[in-house]
């Protein structure tokens, strides 16, 4: 299994004043390509910091982070931000849509970063919507879909450019429990189309969909086991 995701020795010290805060104390670990990985922990447990590490959001200060073979540690910002763009699909609790912007227009943004001419956009945006589930919705605005119909939307956005990784933080944190079951349902489809997908939940049995479970606390793993 190729290592999509590589961290070694990872830390995070922030400076608050004249007071350091270490949150992350020396963090390793791998995740493998087309796993499915649940991220766990208390608030404050460092999963968040990491999360935004992983998502090139923000630099180790010490440690080594390699995404999909590449040591993304040193790189400027710019090169930095066009990694992201390629290597990773993200996914949150908000859903982070435009408001005002079909559902199609929406999950061709990354594109659109990415140069992709507009017939080019028009055509993988409308193939990341069917694989979601939402063909026939492809040109409602956010207003005009529910909670789990926007939620699919984002996961398209985070599928249209083929990332080596999808990244989701708390997918179902806005949802009733009928709707996150489908999200997470659509998770595990893709999951078993050999698409990986790292996942930050609080909850057990949303990380019960996941194929393997990392637990923090206090900035160290305290767990790293394959779910039964």
């Amino acid at each position: 299994m190729n290592a999509v995701i590589t961290l070694t020795d990872i830390r995070r010290v922030f400076i608050m004043g004249d007071q350091q805060f270490e949150a992350l104390k020396g963090v390793s670990f791998g995740v493998g390509e087309g796993e499915f990985v649940a991220i766990m922990g208390a608030s404050g447990s460092g999963k968040s910091t990491c999360m935004n590490i992983l998502g090139c959001l923000d630099r180790p200060t010490s440690g080594q982070y390699l995404l999909d073979g590449l040591d993304v540690g040193g790189m400027p910002p710019d090169q930095l931000a066009a990694i992201r763009n390629r290597k990773l699909g993200f996914v949150f609790q908000g859903f982070n849509l435009l408001a005002r912007t079909p559902a199609v227009e929406n999950v061709e943004l990354p594109l659109v970063y990415a140069g992709l001419h507009s017939k080019d956009r028009r055509v993988k945006a409308m193939a990341a919507l069917e694989q979601v589930g939402l063909s026939g919705k492809e040109f409602n605005h956010s207003s005009q879909l529910s909670g789990g119909q926007q939620q699919r939307v984002a996961i398209a956005r985070a599928l249209v450019n083929d990332p080596a990784v999808i990244l989701a933080d708390e997918p179902t944190g806005n949802l009733d429990s009928a709707t996150s079951e489908e999200i997470m349902g659509l998770f595990t489809s893709l999951n078993k189309q050999g698409i990986t997908i790292i996942m930050v939940t609080h909850e057990a049995d949303v990380a019960a969909y996941a194929g393997r479970r990392i637990t923090f606390r206090d900035g160290r793993i305290i767990g790293d086991t394959a779910n039964p």
